[in-house]
């Protein structure tokens, strides 16, 4: 037979590795400062881009995009080429898919600290971003898909499905949450509103977990454990069953983030019943990927390659046992909202997709450079660094979740509740100490294992096109072969494989979503409910910049400490108007759906000015440049249009008179702020000092946002509600 020499394409795969490790750095580092920021909340004091709520979607984005998409690609990269048996179709689609993906994650770095997001989950970026990763991933897709065609492998394995099944999922999720209208070049609102938007985002923020974080890892765990064990896979049969199960349930399961809320119970029911379903396709793929190590544990014990992939698919085990279980409402109802989902995240995140990507590229460098690692010892101090990192970062955060959920509940026989919410901050903050030390350690791993790469690229010699052979795809008849299964006939089959994959992940989206849009009966209106008034609408803009839903939630439980703490529970009709819905996934601070009238304008005014001042123990940073900054009211009436496009029903008058009526309300909060003394005498002070350049209090940011504040929880009439008093 014949053999064809091609070479290699391995530069792209060298690019992606050392993006990898630059980001993992860079987001595992603002990660940590975040964490510092829980103890020491003004250490960046003043600084708006370097804010807490600016920092974490940095964090996340830079996490999940950057460290484990670069790492993704570089893997497919890889992997691809040598289970296809040619070079990637297209030199050009590769370097822009490097290029292009290290672009966004810059334009990201920039804009987020800046301000500019949308405040959704995992999907922050402004839409000319959205548009440049829509650009960039179907680039990379069609890279994939054309190399498939050139192959000279008949039959696809099992890697390569799960790598077509991230692609088409990935793309369906990335368009549908990201529909917005433009206001400006970095400014748009969410085409949904309110329930309906949080079913979308939520459908989409757990499924980029799944289809970002966990199908495409588990794609590279298929190729690279049984290289790195030099065993075959262990059940061939069992990677298909995984595959095909994994892919059609896990999209259901969404709604299990939104349990208790204001989302009808029939989208929450079907949320439960799949999450729980899918502990047995994820368990199964963690079954066979340790199984696969059978008669290899002796290696196991002196290779560090497979120590990190043995941790990494027991996380993915240990996180997609918690998933479900947490899924159940009666322990949704103690852990959600607290930091316990922080520990089952990051369990998810270091362990599963730090540690796969470490031991892909402790075993990928040694053979790329021609060379052996420099030193087999630092890749070990990594591993046990990285795992002491790791339990010391969860471990606290399940204590603090736990601690948070039962103070939260707390009764005195009398029926009123115990603890005040800064209670539950004095006793956590133990808990914060010891996740920082543990995401410091972590860290310190990370950066002996770049002094060993380094080292070892050093040491070995580039090769950039490396030299393969493999006969020509003879082809065959397009029917199934006599005693071919329907599987093995699919396997050599991309188009169908991919038309089947797409079908099952949209019956589950298709179910869920679209009644939920479609029919009006499932989102009851409330008269009540009124459109916001353009300085409230500018204030909302305001939450949103400074990601204030990053630690305050506006969705109250029917639970009786809820309503006792918060006031009446929450409503569907109350958020028609929200674009985009801002429920929050984390109460860092207390709820804040019932927080307007609540307390004055003087409060909130020093609040935001500096909290601790009001209450000592408080975590909370200050926010000055909400008090000097001049609002900005140029796009109010392009806001207000944009709203009537999408369903607010502002009438023409309302938009016409726009200013006057922001001049107006924003006169009686500034008159009200002004009645206070020390408030007076400062602004009073800043006038003599600037002279003409002096901006009227009335036309701050601040006011705006206390105007949104004041708003809050007011359309409905609420139940009265009695904080604990402080001895």
């Amino acid at each position: 037979m014949e053999l064809q020499q091609f070479y290699y394409d391995n530069k792209i795969v060298k690019n992606f590795i050392y993006a990898t490790i630059l980001w993992g750095l860079v987001g595992m580092s603002v990660g940590l400062l975040l964490a510092v920021m829980f103890i020491f909340p003004n250490i960046t004091d003043g600084i708006s881009w370097l804010s807490f709520g600016r920092l974490r979607p940095l964090h996340t984005n830079a996490v999940i995009f950057a460290f484990v998409g670069n790492a993704i690609f570089a893997g497919v990269y890889y992997s691809l080429q040598r289970l296809l048996k040619t070079r990637m179709a297209s030199d050009f689609l590769s370097k822009f898919n490097f290029w292009g993906w290290q672009a966004i994650i810059i334009a990201a770095a920039i804009t987020l600290p800046l301000g500019y997001t949308t405040s959704k989950e995992y999907a922050e970026l402004e839409w000319p971003i959205d548009i440049a990763i829509a650009l960039v991933w179907l680039a990379f897709g069609a890279n994939m898909i054309w190399t498939i065609f050139k192959r000279r492998e008949r039959h696809l394995y099992v890697a390569v499905w799960f790598y077509l099944g991230t692609f088409v999922t990935v793309t369906v999720l990335h368009v549908f949450n990201s529909l917005e209208l433009p206001i400006s070049f970095l400014k748009s609102y969410s085409v949904y509103a309110g329930v309906q938007d949080a079913l979308v985002q939520w459908w989409y923020g757990h499924n980029a977990v799944a289809f970002f974080l966990t199908t495409p890892f588990l794609g590279l765990m298929y190729y690279f454990v049984p290289k790195a064990a030099e065993r075959p896979v262990y059940s061939y049969r069992l990677s298909i069953v995984h595959f095909w199960s994994l892919i059609f349930i896990y999209i259901w399961a969404g709604p299990h983030h939104l349990l208790y809320t204001a989302l009808p119970d029939w989208a929450q029911n079907l949320g439960v019943a799949f999450s729980v379903m899918l502990i047995a396709p994820s368990w199964g793929g963690m079954i066979n990927g340790l199984l696969t190590l059978r008669g290899a544990w002796d290696k196991v014990r002196v290779d560090p390659v497979l120590k990190f992939m043995v941790v990494a698919i027991t996380g993915y085990g240990m996180a997609t046992f918690e998933g479900p279980m947490l899924s159940l409402k009666n322990v949704n109802a103690i852990a959600h909202f607290t930091d316990w989902i922080i520990a089952h995240v990051h369990v998810g995140a270091l362990a599963w997709n730090g540690f796969m990507a470490f031991g892909m590229i402790y075993w990928l460098v040694p053979r790329m450079f021609k060379t052996k690692l420099y030193s087999t010892k630092w890749a070990n101090a990594h591993f046990w660094l990285g795992t002491l990192g790791i339990i010391l970062y969860a471990l606290p955060m399940y204590v603090a979740g736990f601690v948070q959920a039962e103070m939260w509940k707390q009764f005195t026989p009398e029926g009123t509740l115990v603890y005040n919410f800064v209670d539950t901050l004095v006793e956590i903050i133990p808990m914060y100490w010891m996740r920082a030390i543990g995401g410091s350690i972590y860290i310190l791993g990370s950066i002996v294992m770049l002094v060993n790469i380094t080292k070892t690229v050093k040491s070995g010699t580039k090769v950039t096109d490396e030299l393969a052979e493999a006969p020509a795809l003879k082809k065959v008849r397009k029917g199934r072969l006599k005693g071919e299964t329907f599987h093995v006939w699919l396997e050599r089959k991309p188009v169908q494989l991919t038309i089947l994959a797409t079908i099952a992940i949209l019956i589950g989206g298709i179910i869920q979503i679209v009644p939920t849009i479609m029919v009006d009966s499932n989102i009851p209106t409330l008269t009540s409910v009124k459109p916001y008034t353009p300085l409230e609408l500018e204030g909302r803009d305001i939450y949103i910049r400074e990601s204030c839903v990053s630690c305050h939630s506006q969705m109250i439980r029917p639970f009786r400490s809820e309503v006792e703490r918060y006031g009446e529970y929450s409503k569907a009709g109350e958020f028609v108007y929200d674009h985009p819905f801002l429920w929050g996934s984390k109460r860092t601070g207390p709820d804040l759906h019932r927080e307007g009238g609540k307390k004055s304008n003087v409060w909130h005014f020093n609040h935001m000015y500096d909290p601790q001042a009001i209450e000592e123990k408080s975590i909370m940073p200050r926010y000055p440049w909400l008090i000097s900054n001049k609002q900005d009211y140029t796009q109010t009436k392009s806001k207000m249009n944009a709203m009537v496009d999408l369903g607010v029903p502002y009438s023409e008058e309302e938009i016409t008179n726009a200013q006057e009526s922001i001049n107006k309300q924003a006169q009686e909060i500034a008159e009200d702020l002004l009645s206070n003394e020390d408030i007076k005498a400062s602004f009073d002070e800043e006038r003599a000092a600037y002279g003409d350049r002096f901006v009227p209090l009335k036309e701050r940011e601040i006011i705006s946002l206390i105007a949104y504040l004041q708003r809050l929880g007011t359309d409905i009439k609420v139940k009265e509600n009695v904080q604990p008093k402080k001895d």
